[in-house]
This record gives C-alpha cells, sequence and structure tokens, in this order.
C-alpha cells in the first residue's frame, strides 16, 4: 500500500518514515517521509499526493465529537 488516490491519514512522523492509515478501510502501512507532501503533519489527510484541509479539519471534528460524547463528568468533591 502506498500514496495512491484513495485517502489516507498521517498517523505518526518520523525523521524518515511515516504510518498512514487509509481512511476508507482503516488499513495501516509505513512509508517514506518524502513521499508525503511538503508541511504535512500527524492527523493530516492526503489525497493524491496532496494535502486536504477540508477532510483534516472534518476528521479532526468528528474525532473531537466522539472524544466529547466519551466524556464522563466527575462529581464536585473529586479531584484529579
Amino acid at each position: 500500500m502506498g500514496l495512491g488516490v484513495s485517502p489516507v491519514r498521517v498517523e505518526v512522523l518520523e525523521d524518515t518514515r511515516a504510518q498512514v492509515v487509509r481512511t476508507g478501510s482503516g488499513q495501516a502501512c509505513t512509508v517514506e517521509r518524502w513521499r508525503l507532501p511538503p508541511g504535512a503533519r500527524e492527523g493530516d489527510v492526503v489525497v493524491d499526493g496532496r494535502l486536504d484541509p477540508e477532510r483534516t479539519e472534518q476528521l479532526r471534528r468528528e474525532v473531537a465529537r466522539k472524544r466529547a460524547a466519551l466524556t464522563v463528568p466527575l462529581p464536585p468533591e473529586l479531584e484529579l
């Protein structure tokens, strides 16, 4: 699997490699970092070799909504 036509999300960036995940299937693989577009960061969505800021923002909002739904309110007397 590489950076083909299907959207991938950049999960982990290292010095020379990156782990990406296909957004449709969840399949992960490692690619050479130079294959990512310049300026790519963890969490970015890449489509056709280009950053897709709209899909990246949509995915960030979706993750934020899911995290908010999973939060458990703490009783006032409990401190963390």
